[in-house]
């Protein structure tokens, strides 16, 4: 039995990209454009007439922006959005308080409107597909628990604690391996906000654009214990410190005079990304080995399934955001069902669950050197 097509509405200011989206979205098969809108008003008014399965948004826009549109969809016909951003800094802010407001995904505008089609259509119709029939209201829900939970203070590391510096001690021959995509940045809000020290290095790849992983890791340090930052070719790797993939680029680490070190490079993409999942946990688990604690979140497709299995075949331990608290249950469910997740977790717990099994796992290793 055939499926009735996904109905999309395109909304952006833009004559001419908003009939460029429209005739990508029209020519895929399982696609149909329902109606297109100039303006936040008029995006409104076309929501309500036409009841679309999936809105693509424009940032920045007259009357009503992006951000404001957003909230007024969500409030009356809640529907999955994806945000279509330019790369300067104002979209980019824009867009990550987008995603923290309740939008399912993102989307850089073509960089060129001859050149760039069919790249923004190989990115586009899978968003698109990923989020139809999610459940906004239930993701909403989550998104506000993740909101009042960043209000409260972070939580600091253990003052006091007689094991506190033996443990840093032992956790710089450790490492923990996030592996992320769809639903990732406010996720990660919600983890580092309360994040306890002290904690092995974690290493990040978070599918983003080039423009965006510098104002997130910025963001993450700003309301984390953990010092966050974008990752640079050379950066030591040290306890209580998180590297962020560069968008576009590939991390993976390597050894350095001092201990292990990351590296930034250009390359193709791996299971279909860049940076990837798998390039980075492939890299954790031959340099750590039973000393890597995997982490894989929400997120479409299969980027970090390999990885994961890698993880645990060198000896480490790896976790798994669970279906109920995923925005999109996807990278996650295909580790699970693959059999390279060794548990299972709820959002508002990994926080806790982190630094547990940090103990647990790495507690009694030799520190850093002594191996």
């Amino acid at each position: 039995m055939n499926r009735p097509p996904i109905r999309v509405l395109v909304v952006d200011d833009s004559l001419v990209l908003r009939e460029l989206l429209a005739d990508i979205i029209d020519a895929e098969p399982g696609f149909t454009v329902v109606a297109k809108a100039r303006d936040g008003q008029d995006a409104l008014k076309k929501v309500e007439q036409h009841r679309p399965d999936v809105v693509t948004l424009d940032v920045q826009m007259p009357r009503m922006d992006g951000l404001e549109t957003l909230d007024a969809i969500l409030a009356s016909n809640p529907v999955p959005v994806i945000m279509v951003s330019a790369l300067t800094a104002r979209d980019t802010d824009v867009t990550l308080q987008a995603l923290d407001r309740g939008a399912m995904d993102y989307i850089e505008k073509p960089k060129d409107l001859k050149t760039s089609q069919d790249d923004f259509r190989r990115q586009l119709i899978p968003k698109m597909r990923a989020v139809a029939g999610a459940d906004v209201r239930r993701i909403l829900r989550i998104r506000r628990t993740k909101k009042q939970r960043r209000r409260q203070r972070p939580l600091q590391h253990h003052e006091g604690s007689e094991r506190t510096g033996e443990l840093t001690e032992r956790y710089a021959g450790c490492c923990i391996a996030i592996g992320i995509s769809t639903g990732g940045p406010p996720a990660l809000a919600t983890l580092f906000q309360s994040l306890v020290l002290p904690l092995p290095p974690i290493v990040i790849v978070q599918h983003m654009p080039a423009n965006f992983t510098g104002p997130f890791a910025r963001r993450l340090d700003s309301i984390s214990a953990v010092s966050v930052k974008e990752a640079t070719t050379g950066d030591l790797l040290r306890p209580n410190c998180a590297y962020v993939a560069p968008g576009g680029r590939h991390l993976s680490l390597r050894p350095g005079p001092q201990g292990i070190i990351t590296r930034v490079k250009d390359g193709e993409p791996v299971s279909g990304h860049k940076p990837s999942v798998d390039v980075m946990m492939q890299s954790a688990a031959d340099r750590f080995g039973a000393s890597c604690l995997g982490v894989i979140m929400t997120g479409m497709g299969h980027d970090g399934v390999e990885g994961c299995r890698l993880i645990r075949a060198a000896g480490g331990y790896v976790l798994g955001q669970d279906q109920a608290t995923s925005d999109v249950y996807g990278m996650n469910r295909a580790a699970y069902v693959a059999g390279h997740v060794d548990e299972q977790f709820a959002l508002d717990d990994l926080a806790t669950l982190i630094p547990r099994k940090c103990l647990e796992l790495f507690g009694n290793a030799k520190p850093a050197g002594v191996r």
